[in-house]
């Protein structure tokens, strides 16, 4: 498939473990079959701008605040960024502060919340958030988001707890994180991850 940069967006996502994030677009939005997803990339982001270069053992300890997350580039002609981003909370529980399933961020338990309440720079990599790249992309992620919460949340009495926030720094993954559910078929994939 042919793209120029100039038709490429990013689009950055965090619901859990990157694999499952990635695998779930990936499976929907193929690039092989010009749904839109050109290429993904698994990293790290959102978190302590004095810790940069993270690895994956760096994140999961609890000391950075980065998110694992996905960038996305994708054509805006053939996929759109709100379809991107509804696409997103159909896949995991944004209800949840810094989990999914079972993948727990270290800020979810009572004696991460109590140590986070003392020093806030606490990990929380299994966050939802969605990293916008600019003011369109954040209009249309706080839109998508109040139509989400109205027709799939209010009335249960949940709220959306997904940040929303300015994407800063990436830096990817290491190379085996990158396409690991393809590459591990029956590797660990958080249960969140399906379509709502």
């Amino acid at each position: 498939m042919s793209t120029t940069a100039a038709n490429t967006q990013i689009a950055t996502f965090a619901s859990g473990c990157f694999w499952g994030t990635e695998h779930i677009f990936l499976k929907h939005y193929p690039p092989t079959q010009n749904k839109g997803i050109l290429k993904t990339t698994v990293g790290y982001t959102g978190g302590n701008p004095l810790v940069t270069n993270p690895d994956y053992k760096t994140v999961c300890a609890g000391a950075t605040d980065h998110a694992e997350a996905v960038k996305i580039e994708f054509d805006p002609s053939v996929v759109t960024y709100a379809n991107l981003v509804e696409f997103f909370y159909r896949t995991h529980d944004p209800t949840t502060v810094d989990r999914q399933g079972g993948d727990i961020g270290t800020r979810a338990s009572l004696l991460s919340l109590l140590v986070a309440a003392l020093f806030p720079i606490v990990d929380a990599e299994y966050r939802s958030a969605i990293f916008t790249h600019d003011s369109e992309q954040e209009a249309i992620a706080k839109r998508v988001t109040e139509e989400v919460q109205a027709k799939h949340f209010t009335s249960k009495g949940q709220k959306i707890a997904t940040e929303i926030v300015a994407a800063g720094p990436w830096w990817n993954a290491e190379d085996y994180h990158q396409l690991y559910l393809f590459k591990n078929p029956d590797g660990y994939q958080c249960p969140t991850h399906r379509l709502n």
